[in-house]
């Protein structure tokens, strides 16, 4: 069993970044597929990306790419997502899941482990 945290949330300006953190507990985090998805209010939960257990595969929604970058540092057990040129359309509550499984998926009824999300709201 994992636990995750997440950090790194707040309110930006359009244009700015945030890097977004996620902590792991346990020593079996590099078992582990890792995502972030994303909740607006009144919306359904979106995939953002995802990174493989051993962080060489990398999976984008079409809205995060060129944008934001997922990687992961199994020796420090966390997983991070870069957010350069933050729009409006990108608040929402970010989530970090992780699945022990070798396939990353977009679904997020595929992943067993979840943070209590941090807030991203981004100012026009």
């Amino acid at each position: 069993q994992v636990q995750l945290i997440e950090s790194g949330g707040g309110l930006v300006q359009a244009g700015d970044s945030l890097r977004l953190s996620c902590a792991a507990s346990g020593r079996t985090f590099g078992f582990y597929t890792m995502a972030w998805f994303r909740q607006a209010p009144g919306k359904e939960r979106e995939f953002v990306a995802a990174i493989s257990w051993d962080g060489t595969t990398t999976y984008d929604a079409d809205s995060a790419k060129g944008r934001f970058t997922i990687s992961r540092d199994n020796a420090k057990n966390t997983v991070y997502l870069q957010m350069n040129s933050l729009k409006p359309e990108d608040t929402a509550v970010y989530y970090c899941a992780a699945r022990r499984e070798v396939r990353a998926t977009m679904t997020w009824t595929d992943y067993a482990y979840w943070g209590q999300g941090t807030q991203v709201t981004v100012s026009s």
